[in-house]
């Protein structure tokens, strides 16, 4: 399970990546709020919430650099 990098919460990996339906252009849907994930720097990174996710987006390095040991 992974976690968060925002809040430490556990984020469950195949929630967030479980299809709920599809785009009119084909697009895959997903529910956010089982989890969302976001690609960034080479590694998928997944959030509890599209709040953490947009928190990350504004500053991901301070983030990556909280979560490093």
């Amino acid at each position: 399970m992974a976690k968060c990098p925002v809040c430490q919460q556990p984020v469950d990996e195949a929630a967030a990546k479980a299809q709920t339906g599809m785009t009119p252009g084909g697009a895959k849907e997903v529910d956010p709020k089982a989890g969302t994930r976001q690609f960034h720097d080479g590694t998928w990174y997944y959030f509890d919430s599209l709040d953490c996710r947009n928190r990350f987006t504004r500053n991901p390095e301070g983030y990556l650099k909280q979560a490093a040991p």
